[in-house]
């Protein structure tokens, strides 16, 4: 009987190493040997790590965007709807407009036609948002970009995210905000074609754009793309440097 209890505790160790073992691999992080030995209890530490960590990571964000009118329809409309469907909320603020008002969007192809787009609801009111409160900025493009700039707390905020090192994800004419804000400098970064030289005069490294507009950059914690075609490409690295996986 005790070489029998002798064998089923060396059994139940090696089916506890080897448990600790697979959860070392799927839990993406290093286990030492020593710790293996602990048994059950370093697998259920480790579980509770892994609960933390993937609940860290994976934890709803908040997003703020900045939009006006004549916002581009699809580059506020999409990443909206893209980032509710993954769990976060977005704020989308408008100066001068209170929660539950809209702003006019505009449909752009690129032959240089612009077109009435649909009301854009805004569900926050700009006056009463701070950007500490949130996780991550979006800066849609249009002819909106050309009135935001303008604005010193506009600026004030997109240079918050800047300097705290929050993701931020602008496309299109968005850039000008950036640009006005004084915060690409040195950065790689992308955006329609008409506005490149205010990129280069702001000091940022042009992105050359491909042939189908689908491209995005990545630099620190700025995503950028050119134009609504992108949207894949911008919204997948945005999602990323905000810590959201999906997985199939």
């Amino acid at each position: 009987m005790e070489e029998a209890g002798i064998r089923y505790r060396q059994g139940e160790a090696e089916a506890r190493r080897d448990l600790i073992e697979v959860a070392r691999g799927a839990m993406g992080f290093r286990v030492g040997e020593r710790e293996c030995q602990k048994g059950l209890g370093t697998f259920e530490r480790m579980a509770l790590r892994y609960r933390k960590e993937r609940k860290k990571t994976m934890a709803a964000k908040k997003i703020l965007m900045l939009v006006g009118d004549f916002v581009e329809d699809y580059e506020a409309m999409v990443p909206f709807q893209v980032l509710t469907m993954v769990g976060h909320t977005v704020h989308a603020v408008c100066p001068d407009k209170k929660a539950g008002e809209t702003v006019r969007t505009a449909v752009h192809d690129f032959e240089g036609d612009e077109g009435r787009g649909h009301n854009f609801a805004i569900n926050a009111t700009f006056e009463e948002v701070g950007p500490e409160a949130y996780d991550g900025l979006v800066i849609p493009g249009g002819r909106a970009p050309d009135l935001l700039r303008l604005n010193g707390r506009v600026l004030d905020i997109v240079r918050h995210f800047a300097k705290a090192n929050k993701p931020i994800a602008a496309i299109c004419r968005g850039l000008q905000v950036l640009a006005a804000a004084g915060v690409v400098e040195g950065k790689l970064c992308t955006a329609f074609p008409a506005i490149k030289r205010d990129l280069v005069q702001a000091g940022a490294k042009w992105g050359e754009v491909n042939a189908t507009f689908s491209n995005a950059y990545v630099d620190g914690n700025l995503v950028t793309a050119a134009a609504w075609p992108g949207h894949p490409e911008w919204m997948r690295k945005f999602l990323e440097l905000l810590g959201t996986k999906i997985e199939p």
